[in-house]
C-alpha cells in the first residue's frame, strides 16, 4: 500500500475515532491541512472518505465540520 494511501486512511480513521468518542462533536471544525503535516491532496482524500461515511460536511471557504448524529453521548 503506498504511503500516501495509508496516510489518508490513518487520518480518516483517527478523526472517525475522535468523532465516535465524543472528542469532536457536531459542528466542530476539523483541523486545517497544515495541522496534519501532510499534503493537501492527502488531507482532501481523508476528508472525502469521512464525507462519504456521512461523518463530516464542508462549507466553501469555511472548512470541514463534524456532521450531526455521530458522536457518543
Amino acid at each position: 500500500m503506498p504511503y500516501e494511501q495509508a496516510e489518508y486512511r490513518r487520518i480518516a480513521d483517527r478523526i472517525t475515532q475522535q468523532i465516535r468518542s465524543g472528542e469532536l462533536t457536531a459542528h466542530d471544525k476539523l483541523p486545517s491541512t497544515a495541522e496534519h503535516h501532510v499534503s493537501l491532496a492527502t488531507v482532501n482524500r481523508a476528508f472525502g472518505l469521512l464525507h462519504d461515511r456521512g461523518l463530516v460536511y464542508g462549507r466553501q471557504g469555511k472548512g470541514v465540520f463534524v456532521a450531526e448524529g455521530h458522536a457518543s453521548s
